[in-house]
């Protein structure tokens, strides 16, 4: 294991993703913060916009790009692809980027997708890793022990989710009058993370063609994720908790619950907590996740600890509100 700490870049650093990578970078005991780059906030400290850290450190913004060993892209959608253009990375700095620019493979890039419950031999030793989407973290990781035994059929999926997945940029869904109290659908079926999902399912499932017919929900909270996957897979309740048991025992963040979960078991940690219930043919899939964290930005220090061989849980052993 590598034991000397690391330094890392922050690009993007005045958002949620920014924010929370931050957080977590500051603690961590093998890499400290080189630098956090925001061309809105350059000049300020950090705690004047992240205002939980004061006290925790004394870093400020800056307009640019500053030497380290690896990049946190924290970017709008289509703005990763944009900066790399513009600021190509030395050969010597691994990126992460946690837009959905570079999740669908292709032959422009050379991007490893960064679900470790899957790829977490690619992503070990890699220098671009592309962090999953929040909704995308959460749906495959309720599906994955069954692509994997060739047992995913069809699929009906609902999640809801906080408003912090729609970023800081204010909008007439996000304003507090109008999230309070209220619950709505929106992109149903057509979700941007469906692409990303059916490429990781059909790796473990060859062949897989059925519909994942998914409906996600915005909530009238801040953070956090909850998906129910409905599929009938031809197999007992006893037979699928083994499955899913089994497949998630090497993975320390995913943890099979025998018992009902909710969103505040999850929220503020990297934890997915993953609970089946089933009558008849028909199983129901739960899973929660913070999505700033396991869904974001902690997925992302967790793929960072692969790439530089360090323990997997390292700056990640975090505590959940419980209430």
């Amino acid at each position: 294991m590598n034991t000397l700490k690391i330094r890392a870049g922050i690009i993007g650093g005045a958002g949620y993703t920014g924010g929370e990578t931050l957080r977590l970078l500051i603690h961590h005991p093998y890499a400290e913060v080189a630098f956090v780059q925001s061309r809105s906030q350059a000049g300020k400290s950090v705690a004047s916009v992240h205002r939980d850290l004061s006290g925790e450190t004394d870093l400020k913004f800056v307009a640019e790009i500053g030497s380290a060993d690896v990049w946190f892209l924290c970017l709008g959608h289509g703005e990763s692809s944009t900066f790399l253009k513009e600021h190509p990375a030395p050969a010597s700095v691994r990126i992460i980027d946690l837009s959905q620019d570079f999740r669908l493979r292709h032959a422009d890039h050379d991007f490893v997708y960064g679900l470790p419950e899957v790829y977490r031999e690619n992503i070990k030793g890699s220098n671009r890793v592309a962090n999953p989407g929040c909704f995308a973290t959460a749906l495959q990781l309720g599906l994955l022990p069954l692509a994997k035994a060739g047992k995913l059929g069809m699929v009906h999926s609902t999640g809801i989710t906080g408003s912090t997945g729609a970023g800081q940029k204010l909008q007439d869904t996000t304003h507090f009058s109008w999230r309070a109290n209220n619950i709505s659908a929106y992109k149903t079926l057509s979700h941007q993370h469906l692409g990303e999902i059916k490429q990781t399912l059909i790796d473990l499932q060859q062949g897989f063609s059925e519909a994942v017919n998914f409906v996600p929900w915005r909530g009238d909270f801040t953070r956090g994720i909850f998906v129910t996957s409905v599929l009938s897979p031809g197999m007992s309740h006893q037979a699928l908790q083994e499955l899913y048991t089994a497949y998630y025992a090497e993975h320390p963040f995913t943890i099979v619950s025998e018992e009902g979960i909710d969103l505040k078991q999850v929220v503020n940690t990297n934890k997915c907590l993953l609970h089946i219930e089933q009558i008849g043919e028909t199983a129901a899939i739960h899973t929660a996740i913070d999505n700033l964290l396991k869904g974001a930005a902690g997925q992302a220090v967790q793929n960072m600890n692969l790439m530089f061989g360090f323990p997997e849980t390292s700056g990640l052993n975090l505590k959940p509100i419980a209430f």
